[in-house]
């Protein structure tokens, strides 16, 4: 067997995203992995086992500090995850979430789905890494949720199967229900409304979060006739005279290609090596402005081979190999809706951030809960995207 059928292979399989830090003499560090695996529960203590490659500048330091912390990762924690394998340039990781002392020599990421606080007990150099074996002394299991699987080469979600349809909310007998209407764009709105919902009305059960989709000029429709309080979108098209924006989030252009596709074998893609390609554009103001002016800000012209409206009508039409696509958000699974698979890649050229703002009306004041609702989303949101 080669060795590129076994990475190939490996691919394949899925694993959860964990963080494992460490401090101690040696000094502080933190590196992300996919190797991690428990290794008895029946011993003195339970043990673990990671996989932390031998160049990684965290392998010297967890044997110089004799112990290390694993923090598995929940799904809406990717940024994170890229933070500490190098992908996002940072100077420090750590100020990418938030961490906190365990006590014991190590750093736990708050809200981590669980963290296991370990004394390093064996390590074995094997091939590229070593493999260390720790002894579990703490161990912290927050509330229970979907953890960041690595797949196919992305991110994804585990879906827990047969799960029970979810209970009703319960709201006191004597409270009154308040009304906040959120305007939110077409491709965004599937990545943040459902969850905004469910964990808000977890805090406040007496707001009821209507929502409004759409593209940018149905959206300012809403927000301009009062039927919206406030607006999640994209900052473009926004007539600024009467509306004010805060940035909460800044999205790196992602390509998205046909599992099969000769560029998706790259770590990531050129606009240089995609303007011969056929274009699926997603027929949206002003996302589909964004993209075209990627290709027209480099001196390219982009192919457009099909248009659409639907988001999952172009990440199909993605996966069934008839062009690429660029978006503003990296989709959670690679799967599209006819089952056929995709890649996400990032673009290689210093291309232009597309940035996801809060938009409110300036000549009137929105309600106590709204204010309420839109302070929430963007502490949520500026950490999560």
């Amino acid at each position: 067997m080669t060795r590129d059928v076994f990475l190939e292979g490996m691919s394949r399989s899925a694993t959860t995203v964990s963080i494992v830090t460490t401090d101690g003499p040696a000094g502080r560090s933190g590196a992300t992995v996919s190797a991690m695996s428990s290794v008895s529960a029946d011993s003195d203590r339970p043990s673990l086992l990671v996989c932390v490659n031998k160049n990684s500048k965290s392998a010297d330091i967890i044997r110089a500090n004799g112990r290390f912390c694993v923090n598995v990762l929940r799904d809406s924690q990717a940024w994170i995850s890229d933070a500490f394998a190098g992908r996002t340039p940072i100077e420090d990781k750590f100020t990418a979430g938030t961490w906190v002392e365990t006590g014991l020599g190590s750093w736990s990421l708050e809200n981590a789905l669980v963290t296991f606080d370990c004394e390093l007990k064996s390590e074995i150099l094997y091939g590229s890494h070593y493999v260390f074996i720790g002894e579990v002394e703490n161990a912290a299991v927050a509330e229970s949720g979907p953890a960041l699987v690595y797949s196919n080469r992305s991110y994804g979600s585990s879906v827990p199967l047969g799960a029970t349809t979810a209970s009703r909310r319960e709201v006191p007998e004597d409270g009154d229900i308040t009304t906040v209407a959120i305007g939110c764009y077409t491709s965004l709105a599937p990545f943040l409304i459902p969850r905004i919902i469910s964990d808000y009305q977890s805090i406040n059960p007496l707001v009821n979060i209507k929502v409004y989709e759409g593209n940018q000029d149905n959206l300012i429709h809403h927000l301009g006739v009062r039927e919206a309080d406030f607006l999640i979108t994209y900052q473009a098209e926004i007539p600024d005279w009467w509306t004010e924006s805060t940035q909460i989030a800044s999205l790196a252009p992602q390509v998205i290609l046909p599992a099969l596709h000769p560029l998706a074998d790259q770590d990531s893609v050129s606009l240089e090596q995609l303007a011969d390609e056929p274009l699926v554009a997603l027929d949206s103001p002003p996302l589909r402005n964004y993209v075209l002016s990627l290709f027209t800000d480099a001196g390219l012209q982009a192919n457009i081979a099909y248009s659409s409206p639907s988001y999952e009508m172009v990440r199909s039409m993605v996966g069934n190999g008839l062009g690429f696509t660029i978006l503003g958000t990296n989709p959670a699974s690679p799967i599209t809706l006819d089952g056929r698979l995709t890649v996400s890649r990032p673009l290689s050229n210093d291309s232009a951030p597309s940035s996801i703002v809060l938009v409110t009306d300036t000549s009137r004041e929105i309600s106590a809960e709204a204010q309420a609702v839109h302070a929430y989303i963007a502490e949520q949101l500026n950490n999560a995207l």
